[in-house]
């Protein structure tokens, strides 16, 4: 980034972030219309399904869970993945990353929001959630994922606001004659009297550290702990000691996938390019093939060692998972989620941009259905010399689905209108520091 001085450089980044929360075309309206026509007939959709009960869904009583729980996975995820992409970038001080660890803390919170959410509509009586707080057991991993998500919902708020506050301030001293409005009150008090001083500035960097700090472990045992849900059940493929760590690699994974496409769109939306820089993209697809290769590594030995034995059940899984009626979702996710990704950044050389988000597309995509393989099979596989069951998502299901991601881009394409998605006061204070750097050096 270079610039004539700090100061235009400053008003320069003011007026660029400033513009994309003000200017509002036709299109945006039209595309927020279309969002909320897809969730309107999402909430009709599960309407029915409260009506008729999950007789509406694909499920039954051997393939009891569906898409649900595999979208509740997935945005699990990708929350934690915002977050540590975020709290390990502060606390190693890489200068780079403050164009990117707002939106990284934005898409944590909403995705948070929207998977939890999605354990309720699995419920075929979801009037009786609050049955969970009042009976619910120490020794049920539904009740340590519950406790597990609310913590990291209040910590990931909390980490987001204190960000927030300085660019409030400055949204604030920016209303002028209106600063008496409604919204001047509001900004007042989320501001708490910020003014930018030494003290000020002190006190909020170590608020940040202590919360980047506390935030990686919720957020490692939010994912950890749905891992649980799953590996501490007798089924087979589900019964391994490797579920955490493959679920927490893979929620970083999905997570910095849906990262990069988000900077991709809001880039080239809102003409961001000088603050979204190949740079930006190069280093993040770094850790995308690093996760990659580590997520390849781990699905290999998920199904090595059952492979190897050959024992029961396990038998039957593979035999569904990589042959029988899951095999189409397998080998498009090993070859559309990892192999086309991974040689897509290996050679981003010519078009680097273009190529690494068309790899965190597919990666974002494929991901979406290694969480479906891991739910569905399993439960296919008989505990009893039964017949195997059957599951196919119902136009409920992936309506209700539907409605869920339109719900994310919505909430996503509002924060931008609401608040800077771009640190203006991180991003500014980092150009200030690399300019000193470069006068020192001159």
């Amino acid at each position: 980034m270079r610039t004539s001085g700090p100061e235009s450089y400053r008003e320069r980044l003011e007026r660029v972030v400033f513009s994309s929360m003000s200017n509002t075309s036709m299109g945006f309206y039209v595309f927020v219309l279309f969002l909320l026509a897809v969730i309107a007939w999402a909430l009709y959709a599960y309407f029915v399904q409260l009506r008729y009960g999950l007789i509406a869904t694909g499920t039954r009583d051997v393939v009891i869970w569906g898409l649900y729980i595999s979208n509740f996975v997935f945005f699990i995820g990708i929350s934690y993945a915002g977050t540590l992409v975020s709290a390990v970038l502060r606390l190693t001080n890489a200068g780079w990353r403050t164009p990117v660890t707002r939106l990284a803390e934005v898409i944590a919170v909403v995705a948070l929001l929207i998977g939890a959410i999605l354990p309720i509509i699995d419920l075929g009586r979801p009037d009786r959630v609050y049955n969970m707080f009042l009976f619910g057991r120490f020794q049920s991993p539904l009740l340590w994922d519950i406790t597990a998500i609310m913590t990291y919902m209040a910590g990931g708020v909390i980490y987001l606001y204190l960000s927030l506050i300085p660019d409030l301030a400055l949204m604030r001293d920016r209303l002028g004659r209106e600063a008496s409005g409604l919204k001047g009150r509001v900004l007042s008090v989320l501001s708490v009297g910020w003014l930018n001083l030494p003290e000020q500035r002190h006190r909020l960097e170590r608020a940040m550290s202590i919360m980047a700090v506390l935030i990686l472990p919720l957020a490692v045992s939010v994912h950890t702990v749905v891992a649980f849900i799953f590996s501490m059940t007798l089924r087979p493929g589900w019964d391994s000691t490797i579920y955490g760590i493959y679920f927490v690699v893979g929620a970083i994974f999905s997570g910095t996938a849906v990262l990069l496409v988000t900077m991709a769109v809001l880039r080239r939306v809102y003409h961001l390019e000088e603050y979204f820089t190949e740079k930006h993209f190069r280093y993040l697809s770094y850790l995308l093939l690093t996760l990659l290769l580590s997520y390849l590594y781990l699905t290999f030995t998920e199904y090595l060692t059952p492979a190897y034995k050959l024992a029961g059940e396990e038998k039957h899984l593979l035999e569904l998972v990589l042959l029988g009626s899951n095999a189409i979702w397998f080998w498009l996710f090993m070859f559309g989620g990892l192999a086309v990704p991974a040689l897509l950044i290996i050679f981003a050389r010519v078009r680097p941009i273009p190529m690494i988000v068309t790899a965190s597309a597919l990666v974002a995509v494929g991901m979406g259905i290694k969480r479906f393989i891991i739910v569905v099979p399993t439960l296919q596989v008989p505990l009893m010399p039964f017949e195997f069951g059957t599951y196919s998502p119902t136009w409920v299901e992936l309506s209700v689905t539907a409605g869920l991601v339109a719900a994310f881009v919505l909430l996503m394409a509002l924060s931008v209108k609401v608040f800077p998605i771009i640190s203006i006061w991180e991003v500014a204070e980092e150009e200030e520091k690399e300019a000193l750097s470069r006068s020192e050096e001159g």
